[in-house]
């Protein structure tokens, strides 16, 4: 099973691709309203929401570092 990401590594990762949370939303199926209370640490994502996101985020070339079960760093492919 993939790890769960953290809130500072969509925004991280959002920062690389140079998009918009109304991008992510558009492209995850994930409210933007919801996409802003997680970056913002307010509310801990659903798994499925979780997964939406991190699947968004590697079909744009986000590749997610698990090393471990330590979840590390994002690279854009």
């Amino acid at each position: 099973m993939r790890s769960s990401i953290t809130s500072r590594q969509i925004a991280a990762a959002r920062a690389l691709l140079d998009i918009r949370q109304s991008d992510l939303a558009a492209a995850s199926g994930v409210s933007i309203n919801t996409i802003r209370n997680i970056e913002a640490g307010t509310v801990v994502p659903r798994a499925s929401t979780s997964a939406a996101l991190r699947a968004a985020l590697e079909l744009r070339g986000v590749c997610f570092i698990d090393d471990q079960g330590q979840v590390g760093a994002v690279v854009v492919k």
